[in-house]
């Protein structure tokens, strides 16, 4: 961002500011209501916009819960998608019901990789969605994908994410950096996980910063790692999806995620050479002739192949290459994995018992 357009911007980020801090207050103070659903709520959020590493800590929670026989049912808004009006069932736990335009990306990959395990819901209100979740689907347990300013929903756990890589942000709120609140809001949460720790030099001071900032509320620390590349148009589903295929290590790379350079850094961990990256907007719908850039890109820097995201792969399938394309998936893991699943255990179930 050049100084004038930061200069341009301030004022839109005070203003920004202030109307988050005053919907923050009325919430606070009761003024403005608050919805429970008849189940237990874990939400899973961040303070900055974009690419913390919520999608794939919403599908470990989920698959964890899934494991203890709890039926989960995933609510999200479904940003990007061609109606945010109106309510699309993604999965019901087992089918795949919905397109990516439908549903929305991010949606649409967790319906993907939580097939059989979670049900997934696309609808700006929640509330209505859990309800009708409950009542149309048997969920016990939802999971509310990036939920921390969605202050409407009751929840029985707050947990935000806090990339090690880029924690705060720019330290500016939106529109002039990527704060959608202040890093006093981690105050609210009930816990906080810090991603992508093992990237960033210097942890140990984020870890204190965030306590200070949390009134020291539980902390987690978390990495990525990668589950295995598939050549893409393969299912997840498939047997065999995720291998590690003999490919020249000088790739290609593209994307239209958050955090973009926390992907390279992974591809580079895993031991590949991107030669040639190609970064697109967050949440881009991507056409023909940006995917012939980017081939044409790979090939004058001499890569064989390219490799993108499971967000991105999903928006990829009525387009074609001429090379060779991959999908890296990835998982979070937890430091304390154990203790992590005693804390959301704890949370949801009064509420499961009752």
């Amino acid at each position: 961002m050049t100084r004038a357009s930061s200069i341009i911007l301030a004022p839109l980020g005070a203003l920004y500011g202030a109307i988050t801090e005053t919907r923050l207050t009325l919430y606070r103070r009761g003024l403005l209501a608050v919805s429970k659903l008849d189940a237990p709520v874990i939400s899973i959020g961040n303070i900055t916009a974009g690419g913390t590493g919520k999608t794939p800590l919403v599908e470990y929670i989920a698959r964890g819960l899934a494991a203890e026989r709890r039926k989960v049912c995933i609510l999200t808004r479904g940003y990007g998608r061609e109606n945010p009006k109106r309510r699309v069932l993604v999965s019901d736990g087992r089918n795949l019901l919905a397109s990516e335009q439908e549903a929305g990306d991010e949606p649409r990959l967790l319906a993907e990789t939580l097939r059989g395990i979670a049900a997934v819901v696309s609808d700006a209100d929640r509330f209505a969605a859990g309800r009708w979740a409950i009542r149309e689907l048997g969920a016990e347990v939802f999971v509310l994908d990036d939920g921390f300013q969605h202050l409407r929903l009751a929840r029985d756990l707050d947990v935000v994410t806090i990339d090690a890589t880029d924690a705060w942000g720019g330290g500016q709120l939106l529109p002039r950096g990527q704060m959608r609140e202040r890093p006093g809001g981690l105050a609210r949460a009930d816990c906080i996980v810090i991603t992508r720790a093992d990237q960033a030099d210097d942890v140990d001071s984020l870890k204190r910063e965030i306590e200070n900032l949390s009134n020291h509320r539980p902390l987690f620390t978390s990495r990525m790692r990668a589950r295995g590349l598939r050549q893409f148009g393969t299912e997840l589903s498939d047997d065999g999806a995720r291998t590690k295929p003999d490919i020249n290590r000088k790739v290609a790379a593209f994307c239209a995620i958050g955090n973009p350079h926390a992907f390279i850094k992974q591809l580079e961990n895993d031991g590949y050479d991107p030669v040639a990256v190609s970064e697109f907007s967050d949440h881009h719908k991507y056409d023909q002739r940006d995917i012939d850039g980017v081939v044409e890109k790979a090939r004058q820097a001499g890569a064989k192949s390219l490799i993108t995201t499971a967000k991105d792969a999903v928006k990829l399938r009525e387009l074609s290459f001429s090379l060779p394309c991959y999908v890296l998936d990835i998982e979070i893991c937890i430091d304390e994995a154990s203790r992590f699943f005693e804390m959301i255990n704890a949370a949801i179930q009064p509420k499961h018992m009752a």
